[in-house]
């Protein structure tokens, strides 16, 4: 048991990393080929974070424990919303006016819906998992010609002022390298993702079973936090350098990115039946804490959406209310 422990310790700390080193390398790598700052932040730099998730969920669903990664998805949104952001506001609260965001919160709302929907007669078919990951091309499509647009029509000051999230987004990325180091970095992440997740996999659900836990709540807690450490750290990052639009932008397109991008895989690799409680318990819950932080996001001063620390400390709040349900119910 000991030994699965460690392994799960340490396949969490490296997926961490290795994510974090294939966007470095793929970063750098589309810099040498003069591919835009504004594409790279947009794509490789957004989709970087929620690597983990993607390919935690494809591992788990080929090896046959598709709930663990429909449990990542889930769970990895819950986290994010209510564990990320609480602590990120508790640290220093978040004023954003990015255009963008703006528009991306309601699609959040409407997409954690249509997530429940499909999950919630108690199956995933391959079909709605095609269904989702189409509707993940045609956001980054729709994404990219927005931003493509406002490039035109703007200077880059205004951007800055109208959508200060891209500006920050372009700010992050890396500078050009050697393209062997980035070759090696881009290989050397893939490689790495790969393996750490077929570890973490193979010892979140050996420990699951062990203590009766289902494969689908070990996705909902230890995988879930697990995965979402990226967030994390680049939400404190970024309200550390007052980078407050990139902060909520990472964490509203990591969700998005979790629903067409993550939760498809389970459909896709493993189709059928899922645990009853994702789609009867779960999903509801991550809609409600969408719904609060569309509702906590309504209030505007000057054109700003305002996280104070005080709607930070509701979020963590409820993140270990939903917690205690999970463990609560373990023990019944």
């Amino acid at each position: 048991m000991l030994i699965h422990v460690f392994i799960l310790l340490i396949a969490l700390i490296i997926l961490v990393w290795s994510a974090d080193k294939f966007v470095y390398g793929a970063s750098t790598l589309a810099r040498n080929f003069g591919i835009s700052p504004m594409i790279i932040g947009l794509t490789i730099v957004a989709m970087g974070s929620s690597a983990p998730e993607m390919m935690v969920a494809a591992v788990a669903s080929i090896q046959g424990s598709p709930n663990t990664a429909i449990g990542n998805a889930i769970g990895s949104n819950i986290t994010n919303i209510a564990l990320v952001l609480g602590i990120t506001a508790l640290i220093k609260p978040l004023m954003v006016s990015s255009s963008t965001i703006k528009q991306e919160l309601p699609l959040i709302l409407l997409l954690t819906v249509i997530a429940f929907w499909l999950l919630a007669d108690d199956k995933f078919t391959f079909i709605e998992g095609i269904a989702l990951m189409i509707g993940f091309f045609i956001f980054i499509g729709s994404l990219l010609i927005r931003a493509l647009i406002q490039r035109k029509k703007q200077t880059q000051e205004n951007i800055s002022e109208d959508d200060r999230m891209i500006a920050e987004a372009e700010q992050e990325i890396p500078e050009q390298s050697n393209p062997l180091i980035s070759i090696f970095w881009l290989i050397a992440g893939i490689i790495l993702l790969v393996a750490s997740s077929h570890y973490l996999v193979e010892s979140a659900v050996f420990i699951a079973h062990e203590f009766g836990i289902s494969d689908l709540v070990i996705g909902l807690t230890v995988i879930a936090v697990g995965t979402s450490l990226p967030e994390l750290a680049a939400s404190i990052a970024s309200v550390i350098k007052k980078e407050h639009d990139l902060a909520m932008g990472n964490i509203i397109g990591s969700n998005i990115f979790n629903i067409l991008a993550v939760l498809p895989f389970a459909g896709l690799i493993a189709p059928g039946a899922i645990d009853p409680e994702a789609g009867s318990r779960d999903a509801p819950v991550m809609i409600a804490i969408t719904l609060l932080l569309f509702v906590l996001c309504f209030s505007r001063q000057k054109g700003f959406f305002r996280i104070t620390r005080l709607k930070g400390a509701v979020l963590l709040l409820s993140y270990i209310a939903y917690q205690i349900l999970l463990f609560s119910q373990l023990t019944d």
